[in-house]
């Protein structure tokens, strides 16, 4: 009875039960794939196929084959645009990571009214970019602005801020500083929340101060974390465009315009379709070659 019943327990399916199966499955898969050659992969080839050829708005289009991308690699305010965002999103994620660290470290202490100073510390993320951008505008002014009169305070000479070709850059990643430190520093929280305490144990057993138990224990084990907020603050710091451009539009001259500044007016001011098409796809690229990279970062910072 045993054998009879494990036999056919151990029956495979009947065939007309796994095509009524699959024809399911392909009802619900269809659609998905569908949509996403619609919304995604269409546009994409309709991009690289635009970006062979020379098209300004209200003209004919004409085929020039790779001629936008030689274009391209000699124009030398593209290859500044590239130098910019690049300077940007390093300065835009290497100094949120370290002040969204040390405040993780600070906030993960028990001390009276802790919990209503992170509160206050993450609301600089609850604004739209678009009305940070506003204040800090105000704030940049070299006359009229908070920031010259709190320099003068400590007896500092003022800064024109944005208005200045060396310092536009910094100025705007302190923009992304304040807006986005928050972000890192509850990531990081959560890894501290979750790490565990008998290493801390062990290590105080033997003696260990406590820049060895961070160097040692805790900046191993929140490395998986520091990857993960690295990769969301770089992906954010390259495709910025709306703080940048409405407190400088790019300016003074060029010295501010990024990737995407100068993607919006070779489309929307100039209106050249092919070229702007031409660097969408380099800026695709440089993206794709990062986030392969980011993500290698990524493996390798596993937990063992």
């Amino acid at each position: 009875m045993r054998s009879s019943s494990s036999r056919g327990c151990s029956r495979s399916p009947h065939p007309g039960f796994l095509a009524r199966r699959h024809r399911s499955y392909y009802l619900f898969v269809v659609p998905a794939l569908i949509l996403i050659g619609a919304v995604i992969i269409f546009p994409w080839l309709f991009t690289v196929w635009m970006s062979l050829f020379d098209w300004t708005i209200g003209s004919v289009a004409h085929f020039v084959g790779l001629a936008n991308y030689v274009g391209l690699a000699t124009n030398q305010r593209f290859i500044e645009s590239i130098v910019h965002t690049f300077y940007f999103t390093a300065l835009a994620v290497v100094v949120p990571l370290i002040l969204g660290l040390v405040a993780a470290l600070i906030f993960h202490r028990e001390f009276p009214f802790r919990g209503v100073l992170r509160g206050i510390f993450t609301m600089p993320m609850m604004a739209t970019p678009v009305a940070v951008a506003l204040v800090w505008t105000m704030m940049f002014h070299p006359q009229q602005g908070v920031l010259n009169y709190l320099l003068s305070l400590v007896g500092l000479p003022a800064s024109l801020w944005v208005y200045s070709p060396t310092w536009v850059i910094p100025s705007l990643v302190l923009v992304e500083i304040w807006h986005w430190t928050p972000l890192v520093m509850l990531i990081i929280l959560g890894g501290l929340a979750a790490l565990p305490t008998e290493p801390y144990e062990s290590a105080r057993l033997d003696g260990a101060s406590e820049w060895q138990l961070f160097r040692y224990i805790t900046l191993p084990l929140i490395a998986p974390f520091l990857v993960v907020a690295a990769v969301i603050r770089t992906i954010d710091a390259l495709k910025a465009f709306d703080t940048i451009y409405v407190i400088s539009q790019g300016g003074p001259g060029t010295a501010s315009e990024t990737i995407n500044l100068y993607l919006y007016l070779q489309a929307f001011a100039f209106y050249n379709v092919g070229n702007a098409s031409a660097v969408v796809v380099v800026f695709f690229t440089i993206i794709l070659a990062l986030a392969l990279l980011l993500l290698y970062v990524r493996q390798r910072a596993r937990w063992t």
